[in-house]
């Protein structure tokens, strides 16, 4: 008897029979609030056949046992309809919906439509045949729900496979409605500079970084490795072998998050070169505008369903900004250069709010000053411990970077509004959506005055005693 095979073999056992089919699942996207109009289903569906292909050709993976599938090539038939009917018939209203909630799109007025999907995805796994599904943990519910539905109809339970949804480089989930949260396969290299340069990358903060999951999930795979890029006087390049090696340089931010940037924008393009360089044919470039026109040259799909195209206000009234007292500072568990604060904004309990603060500002000038604390941003957890808020800042760049605590005008109490003048009377958001940047669009226009004073487009951040302002640094920047 042989020795028995080992796990590499077994792997390329299994692999060297392996058939993937992508479906590409065009009536779900329908179905999913109407993501995609029916009559571009058809266009896009061939848009994302090219794009998938040049995209595995650039990576070097052969297509000879990859298959594509339309779901609208089987699910209108006959029988897929009458199990949808069967399936509908044993499906309760709570595990369906429950089953979509991290897929189908959350409305206020939610359509039926929402709670088929789950079902459909169910059953392609009968009628493609498949031994796996393979999809992202944000599936995992509805996966459950086919090992649960699929045998009350007579078929057999499939395995799942999962992978990490990777953050978008906004810091919060990818979204392909989030322009700036994601890379296309098409971007020019400047729209890959400028999303990069505007992604979250917080010095020494790992958590909900995009910038480095991108690395660990689909560059450092590819390669094995990682090169950091960085002129020889901070110490010049750098290969790393390990991933966690490399988070762990840039917790202890052994690793610039200016670096970073700059090396993934390298390595990116290097990816991209290939597909931009197959759709730059007539052809192509014909096909991919035409999936994807320019929305301010098209007309309502049908009266009454026109979304309002009125833009949103964006004015400083929608943020929630009071004077708060720090109660206390102390170094974060987890990262030298966090602290986490317990902040009084003039509610029952202080708020925990955690800043990048170790460097620049020393423990004891944090502990019971008046500060500017912003209220109504998504709470996110930073190396674990959620943040509140953000403590409010003056900075100015450089490789000598300076940070000052704005401060209100002395007497201030917490839990007293902080306004820009002229916007005292508006109502601010109850929670600022991270999708809609309220306050990346407002903080672009934050800077300092030559006489210290903070402000939004050269008018001055107020409480009802006088203007915010910082210690000493002149038109700097705040965040």
């Amino acid at each position: 008897m042989g020795d028995a095979p080992s796990p590499e073999e077994k792997l390329h056992l299994i692999t060297r029979n392996l058939q993937v089919t992508i479906l590409f699942a065009d009536l779900h996207a329908y179905l999913d609030n109407m993501k995609a109009p029916w009559e571009l289903l058809e266009l896009r569906t061939s848009y994302y056949e090219n794009v998938i292909k040049a995209m595995l050709e650039s990576i070097g993976v052969p297509l000879e046992k990859l298959k594509f599938i339309k779901g609208t090539d089987y699910q209108l038939s006959k029988e897929y309809t009458l199990d949808v009917y069967r399936l509908s018939s044993v499906v309760t209203q709570h595990d369906a919906k429950k089953a979509g909630a991290e897929v189908v799109k959350q409305v206020e007025h939610p359509l039926l439509s929402g709670l088929l999907y789950p079902g459909l995805q169910a059953l392609d796994e009968e009628y493609l045949k498949v031994d796996a599904q393979f999809g992202g943990v944000d599936q995992r519910k509805i996966f459950t729900f086919a090992e649960k539905y699929l045998p009350a109809l007579g078929y057999s339970k499939r395995v799942h496979l999962m992978n990490p949804m990777v953050p978008g480089l906004t810091g919060s989930k990818m979204s392909s409605s989030e322009e700036e949260s994601k890379i296309d396969l098409l971007d020019r290299k400047e729209d890959v500079k400028k999303k990069l340069k505007k992604a979250f990358c917080e010095p020494g903060n790992v958590e909900n970084n995009g910038v480095l999951s991108f690395i660990k999930h689909v560059l450092f795979p590819l390669k094995s490795e990682f090169v950091i890029l960085r002129d020889e006087k901070w110490g010049g390049n750098k290969t790393y072998t390990v991933y966690l090696d490399l988070e762990k340089d840039f917790a202890d931010e052994v690793v610039h998050p200016g670096d970073l940037k700059n090396s993934v924008e390298v390595a990116l393009n290097k990816l991209l070169d290939p597909i931009r360089e197959k759709f730059n044919t007539p052809a192509l470039k014909k096909l991919a505008s035409a999936a994807y026109p320019d929305p301010s040259k098209q007309k309502p799909v049908a009266k009454g369903l026109a979304k309002n195209s009125e833009p949103e206000e964006v004015i400083p009234s929608r943020l929630d900004i009071r004077v708060g007292k720090v109660i206390s500072v102390d170094k974060h568990p987890d990262a030298d250069s966090l602290y986490v604060e317990k902040i009084d904004v003039g509610e029952a309990e202080p708020r925990t709010i955690v800043s990048g603060l170790v460097q620049f500002v020393p423990k004891e000038e944090l502990q019971d000053r008046l500060v500017v604390v912003l209220c109504n941003l998504k709470p996110q957890k930073m190396r674990g411990i959620e943040s509140q808020g953000m403590l409010l800042c003056a900075s100015m760049e450089g490789v000598n970077r300076k940070v000052e605590p704005l401060d209100p005008p002395p007497g201030s109490a917490p839990g007293e509004r902080v306004f820009v003048k002229g916007y005292e009377k508006g109502q601010p958001d109850e929670e600022l959506k991270p999708k809609k940047k309220v306050f990346e669009k407002l903080q672009a226009d934050f800077k300092t005055s030559e006489d210290c004073i903070a402000q939004w487009k050269q008018t001055n951040f107020m409480t009802k005693l006088g203007c915010v302002s910082c210690k000493s640094l002149k038109g700097g920047n705040i965040s």
